[in-house]
């Protein structure tokens, strides 16, 4: 069955597909940056370059989902909850397995678009009204506070708000607040010791979902269309890697007329 799953993902969007295209939140997050790259992704397979995985961060989303997974079984408030005066205890709920597994997610499918829509979450709460809270954990070693303040993390709250419409989308009340459990490793200590200290904060952010599909509409315009035109990323500037790929072709090119 994985096998199965692996080669249905891995087949290019075809035009006029009449079964569902599947696209991750990430894919969202990749259109948003850039619609070029998007489309050489979806159509051609062609991706960008994969950075190197993180390993401490996972390890610490791991090691989150444990602490949290001991009070939803006693259904108690973690600490830093009722440090941060939220009344709500991690949910539980049938699908959480599959809603935390990278490679299934909370899903839906769009039917103006057909797209299979999914994303992978790192947790969910429910506060005293029923109410469902998406909860991101984020990991960073910085010389001052964590915040979701630049204007880069933007990606972060786009993040969050497919998390809080795709379980609208499954029936959920969902809150308009969700949180980023946010840690951050210590650098202000005299010695490492084969340890790391974090100081983890408790980051509410409300949230609008409302670009969503309006977005997903995009996409499928741009999935059905032309390559897009080099454009511009959606935090300001040229694309980093059309500007690359635009840059290496002319250097080609021009090396090969030099041979002639």
């Amino acid at each position: 069955m994985a096998n199965n799953y692996w080669r249905e993902r891995s087949q290019p969007y075809k035009v006029g597909q009449t079964t569902p295209f599947k696209v991750s939140r990430s894919k969202i997050e990749l259109f948003m940056q850039c619609p070029r790259c998007f489309w050489l992704d979806v159509r051609l397979k062609i991706t960008r370059p994969n950075s190197p995985p993180f390993n401490i961060n996972k390890t610490i989303d791991e090691l989150f989902k444990k602490e949290f997974d001991t009070h939803r079984e006693a259904q108690t408030p973690h600490p830093i909850m009722a440090a941060g005066g939220l009344n709500a205890v991690p949910m539980q709920h049938q699908q959480l397995d599959d809603w935390r597994n990278t490679f299934v997610g909370v899903t839906t499918l769009h039917k103006p678009t057909n797209l299979h829509v999914f994303g992978g979450i790192d947790d969910v709460w429910v506060n005293d009204d029923g109410e469902a809270i998406v909860v991101d954990y984020k990991a960073t070693s910085k010389d001052k506070e964590v915040s979701i303040d630049s204007d880069w993390q933007i990606s972060y709250k786009r993040q969050l708000e497919v998390y809080q419409w795709l379980l609208r989308q499954n029936g959920l009340l969902v809150s308009d607040t969700g949180y980023f459990v946010y840690t951050n490793a210590r650098i202000d200590v005299d010695a490492f010791g084969d340890r790391l200290d974090f100081v983890t904060k408790l980051i509410p952010y409300t949230g609008d979902d409302g670009w969503v599909d309006p977005t997903l509409l995009k996409m499928k315009q741009c999935m059905d269309g032309d390559m897009p035109a080099v454009g511009t990323a959606a935090m300001g500037g040229e694309c980093d890697f059309c500007a690359y790929a635009k840059a290496r072709t002319m250097l080609t090119l021009d090396a090969i007329k030099n041979k002639k």
